[in-house]
């Protein structure tokens, strides 16, 4: 049994990186080996297969009753349909699907004559399937059932009631995602808060007495540890413990985690051709953490001889050693990709400071010594640090700055050479002229969604072990304002399944979690962070017991408005929602922006949206092409380049507009966006109740995306109580043909046929590509000839409720507002 973000369950022993040919993603794209090792435990997160990965195919048969009803009326001013289609998205084979039998209605208003198209949408429910992320029987990889998958500290005691942990959660879903109590109880559930009501029963930490009147960068402080986690906070680690019992749970699943480790072989070495040994130094770091974390919790040396094991492995000197051809001495860590030397550099940091005083002469003279020789010396070669130019806003510069920083405080004073003053007379400066500025004027990270963990992580860490170390931040909190709203660019990119997950996903995460919403929580006074990823299954690791702050109180949800869009023009993206709380609600986020500026990550996805109702993701990303392939990435992005003919980051790959079978321009796309709410904000109460005409939309003109002329505007909308979602394009294609695509993991039926005098069809194929496999994956598609189109697709989920609606007016986009649907 693995056990892992603070709940107690049978996960997959052999989780596997999406590698090259993973589907659509729809969990929170945490992934581990690239080749699973049987019996080998993936660590920090539980293992959610990839979106695509449901046990989503073509339906066999026609669903009775899918086709609109001959001559019903959709849209003011639209006549009875010329011709009809029906498609038919199943979620459950057994018993009524959960969307009205007219599913979405597809509106195509071309020119006088109306195309309607209903479809149909579910998901398959085969608990015996192999891959059933996207299904509501919640297998996740294990045995088809989601009843294993508690908090290890117990369940609500009533209504309302916290957890015996101090979370309010009382169990996960499919996706990993906490399950809140209905009931409302406004005294535990208020307002985001820290206490500071100083009372000796509570739990709180005490003052640092280390305070230097002028710190530098290279003035240390006189104990150890001193890295993140210093001596004073484990001098009252156990008091805390006893009093809180967030702290005791994650203290209990530390310790869990940290056995199960050392129960399996050691990293095996692995070179992933460009990238490299990254997974390995990572999978290493996350291993030692715990190690380091587990002695200096029980003084036992059987951590020491854990945590050495790896050591001696990644210094070449083990006596079976297996380390490979491609990283011969000194460069034993790869520094031709020097993620790999910071995250090594890292672990052995933490090695070297958290268990300083168990390891012998020797053993603490070769761990200085790689530190020195395989991390610190290659910081200086100009050949493998192209990640130090002021560009480079992402995680690169975090990630490295941050490994390399480690290495230098962990042996500072002990190393007798200037190394340790060199690199961070260097490092620091740098992080705060380059790592800081990834978040843009509205704390969107500037790569990704995802890559926002591995940027985080690195700044986090890096910013923890310089306040702990030497008693300053030294400009990395505040030189950019911005970076305190990036854990909100956090809170609002998660949906009811998983992230609002464009552009690339990034590598496997092992040591990377989101617990730089605990730091950056205390750091930026922002208790809405911690509460946030206290409650998510990637908290249960060490540094959550040093930056997590008990004093914290109330619900995250309190007070926070159910929209946001994020205004900023290069990654311009919008958020909008039923509930916080209720994982069976309707999450939309829509994307459009500039092209350039995402560190080699981005998509041409101008119009891009992904949408959740009923605790499923109906339509999704791609996520990460093949990092191995040719010209996959691309300094500057430019538009002759060769990422643009992958079929995951071309404009095909993207739920929009396609004209011409031609992709986005990216050197012109210079969106415009207009955002309007009813700004309904959550307060104590988990069950929210919504007023009919509660409503979300935005309208952008993104035709500087297009070639030749033509004139292309979307709005998107949340609608009738935030029930039901409209997506509407206005086209002049300026002679060329047009394509609406959408890309899902549901079953999908077509039935029928489309014909208008424009040639316009619908169908529902089986995404088939020729760069790389995207399993399980089909694409909703219409297709309509050059021309000027009104093309109106309605997204209507059947509730439990019984909701009714009619279908909504036809409206320009010019002239939508909140009370115009």
């Amino acid at each position: 049994m693995a056990h892992y973000g603070g709940y107690n369950q049978d996960y997959p022993q052999s989780p596997s990186s999406p590698g090259p040919n993973a589907p659509l993603q729809g969990g929170h794209n945490v992934y581990y080996q690239q080749t699973p090792t049987p019996g080998h435990e993936a660590g920090g997160h539980p293992y959610t297969p990839p979106y695509g990965n449901s046990s989503a195919h073509l339906a066999g048969e026609n669903a009775s009753g899918a086709a609109l009803a001959p001559g019903q009326n959709y849209g003011a001013g639209a006549s009875a349909p010329s011709s009809r289609a029906a498609a038919h998205f199943e979620r459950n084979k057994k018993g009524t699907s959960k969307w009205i039998k007219i599913g979405i209605p597809v509106l195509l208003l071309v020119i006088a004559a109306a195309v309607v198209a209903g479809v149909l949408v579910s998901r398959n429910k085969n608990k015996n399937s192999d891959n059933t992320t996207s299904s509501s029987s919640g297998s996740n990889g294990s045995n088809g059932s989601s009843s294993g998958a508690n908090p290890s500290a117990g369940t609500p005691t009533g209504s309302g009631s916290s957890a015996g942990d101090g979370r309010f959660f009382s169990g996960v879903d499919a996706f990993f995602n906490p399950i809140y109590p209905k009931d409302d109880n406004p005294t535990l559930f208020a307002a985001p808060s820290f206490s500071s009501s100083g009372s000796s029963t509570d739990a709180a930490w005490g003052k640092d007495s280390f305070t230097p009147a002028s710190p530098s960068v290279t003035g240390v402080r006189p104990d150890r540890p001193r890295i993140i986690a210093p001596k004073y906070k484990w001098d009252q680690l156990d008091d805390l413990i006893t009093k809180d019992p967030y702290l005791k749970a994650v203290d209990a699943q530390i310790m869990k985690n940290a056995t199960a480790y050392k129960a399996l072989p050691r990293v095996k070495y692995n070179y992933d051709g460009d990238s490299g040994i990254l997974d390995v130094s990572r999978e290493k770091k996350m291993r030692i953490k715990a190690y380091a974390y587990a002695y200096r919790r029980t003084g036992s040396t059987e951590w020491l001889d854990a945590a050495w094991k790896e050591l001696d492995h990644a210094m070449g000197t083990a006596a079976d050693s297996d380390w490979g051809p491609e990283c011969p001495p000194p460069d034993l860590w790869y520094s031709t990709h020097f993620l790999d030397t910071a995250e090594m550099t890292a672990a052995f940091a933490i090695a070297y400071d958290w268990m300083y005083d168990g390891w012998s002469d020797t053993q603490r003279g070769r761990i200085r010594d790689a530190i020195v020789n395989h991390g610190l010396a290659f910081f200086f070669d100009g050949k493998s640090n192209w990640w130090k130019k002021d560009s480079t806003t992402g995680n690169w510069n975090c990630v490295c700055n941050g490994g390399i920083t480690m290495g230098a405080l962990a042996i500072a004073g002990d190393d007798t050479s200037d190394i340790v003053e060199r690199v961070l007379s260097e490092t620091i400066t740098n992080a705060v002229s380059t790592c800081v500025m990834a978040p843009t004027s509205d704390g969107t990270w500037r790569e990704s969604p995802n890559y926002w963990y591995f940027g985080t992580t690195g700044h986090a860490e890096l910013t923890s072990a310089m306040m702990t170390a030497t008693g300053s931040d030294h400009g990395l909190l505040n030189t950019n304002t911005n970076l305190q709203k990036t854990g909100l660019f956090h809170v609002y990119v998660t949906g009811m399944t998983s992230l609002f997950n464009y552009a690339d996903h990034g590598p496997n995460k092992f040591s990377t979690t989101a617990n730089s919403m605990l730091f950056y929580g205390s750091a930026f006074n922002q208790p809405l962070y911690t509460l946030f990823q206290r409650d998510r299954f990637d908290a249960t690791e060490p540094w959550t017991m040093f930056w997590y702050d008990p004093a914290v109180r109330g619900a995250w949800w309190n007070g926070l408005a159910l929209d946001h869009y994020f205004n900023d023009p290069s990654t311009q993206w919008v958020s909008m929602r039923s509930s916080w709380t209720d994982n069976a609600g309707t999450f939309l986020a829509f994307k459009s922006s500039g092209l350039h500026k995402y560190q080699t990550h981005g998509d041409l996805d101008c119009g891009d949206f992904v949408f959740d109702a009923m605790g499923e993701r109906w339509f999704g990303e791609l996520g990460s092409g093949d990092y191995l392939a040719p010209g996959y990435f691309a300094a500057g992005e430019p538009a002759n380049s060769t990422r643009w003919t992958y079929y995951r980051k071309r404009t095909e790959g993207q739920n929009t507009i396609v004209l011409g079978e031609a992709n986005q321009n990216v050197d012109n796309a210079q969106p415009t966006v207009k955002f309007e709410s009813t700004g309904e904000k959550q307060g104590s109460n988990p069950t929210l109740t919504l007023d009919p005409g509660s409503t979300a939309y935005v309208v952008t003109d993104m035709s500087t995306a297009y070639d030749g002329g033509a004139t292309v505007k979307r709005g998107v909308r949340l609608f009738n109580g935030r029930k039901q979602v409209l997506i509407q394009d206005e086209i002049d294609s300026a002679g060329q043909s047009i394509l609406w695509r959408a890309h899902t993991n549901a079953t999908v039926d077509p039935s029928g046929t489309t014909a208008t005098p424009q040639g316009a069809s619908f169908t529902a194929p089986k995404l088939h590509t020729t760069d790389q496999e995207n399993p399980g994956v089909t694409v909703l598609m219409i297709a309509l000839e050059a021309g000027q189109h009104t093309i109106q697709v309605l997204f209507a989920p059947e509730w439990s409720d019984g909701s009714k609606f009619d279908a909504p007016p036809s409206v320009p986009l010019d002239n939508w507002t909140l009370d115009s649907h």
